[in-house]
C-alpha cells in the first residue's frame, strides 16, 4: 500500500546499510558494471591504437554481443549487457552517419551533461534521483521521504552521481570541439570507468559507516 513505509531486510538496521543492499540490486554487482563499461574501453583503446573508425567499432560491437551470448548462455539477466549495446549502438549512429570518430563521443557528452542537469534538479527540489532507484527496488517510489535520515543520504549519494559527469563534460568538451579525438579517447578511458570506481569508492566508503538509524514511521489514522 502507498501508505506504508517501503519494506526492508530484517538485518537493515540503518539507513546506509539498507541503501547499500538497494544498490547492490540495482547496479547487478561488479559483473553489471564491468560489462556496463567494457564497450566504451574496447572502442576507445583500439581506436586510440589503430586510428580505423570502422574497425573500432566493429571490436567494441562485437566484444558486446559476446558478453550477451555468455549472459544468455548462463541464463543470467542480461540487463547491463543490452544497455551496453544500445549506447555503442548510438554511438555508431552518430559516427557513421558523419563519418568523424569524434562523433562516437558525442551521445556521451550529451548523456552526461543532460544527466547531471536532471539529477542536480532532483537534489533542488527535495526529491534526490538514488531515493526513487531504491523506491523502485522495493516497488513503493515515495516511501523513503518519510525518512530524514534517508532522505537526507540520497541526497548526498545523488551528488556522488552528479559529479563524475560535470567532470566529464568540463574536460571532454572542448576536446570535441577542438577535434582532439586520441586525447578525447583518452578522457573517455580516464574519465570513465576509473572515474566511476571512485565514486563508486565513495559511496561505499559513506554506506559503511552505518550511522544514521531508520526511523519508525508512526501509522496513519
Amino acid at each position: 500500500m502507498s501508505g506504508d513505509a517501503a519494506p526492508r531486510p530484517a538485518s537493515a538496521e540503518t539507513v546506509e546499510q539498507l541503501v547499500r543492499q538497494r544498490l547492490a540490486e540495482a547496479f547487478g554487482g561488479a559483473r553489471g558494471v564491468v560489462e556496463s563499461a567494457i564497450p566504451t574501453i574496447a572502442f576507445t583503446v583500439c581506436f586510440i591504437v589503430s586510428d580505423q573508425l570502422r574497425l573500432s567499432l566493429i571490436v567494441s560491437v562485437s566484444l558486446t554481443v559476446v558478453l550477451l551470448v555468455a549472459r544468455v548462455v548462463q541464463r543470467s539477466n542480461p540487463q547491463f549487457v543490452l544497455n551496453a549495446l544500445v549506447g555503442i549502438g548510438i554511438a555508431t549512429i552518430f559516427a557513421s552517419r558523419s563519418g568523424e570518430a569524434r562523433d562516437v563521443f558525442l551521445p556521451g557528452i550529451l548523456y552526461n551533461a543532460g544527466y547531471a542537469a536532471v539529477f542536480t534538479v532532483t537534489i533542488l527540489i527535495g526529491w534526490p534521483a538514488v531515493g526513487f532507484l531504491i523506491g523502485a527496488v522495493v516497488g513503493d517510489f515515495t516511501a523513503w521521504r518519510q525518512d530524514k535520515g534517508m532522505r537526507r543520504l540520497c541526497a548526498q549519494m545523488t551528488w556522488l552521481f552528479v559529479l563524475p559527469c560535470v567532470l566529464r563534460v568540463v574536460v571532454q568538451y572542448p576536446l570535441y570541439v577542438a577535434d582532439e579525438v586520441a586525447l578525447l579517447g583518452t578522457a573517455k578511458v580516464v574519465m570513465g570507468w576509473p572515474l566511476q570506481v571512485a565514486s563508486l569508492l565513495a559511496m561505499a566508503w559513506m554506506l559503511s559507516r552505518n550511522r544514521t538509524p531508520l526511523e519508525t514511521r508512526p501509522p496513519t489514522s
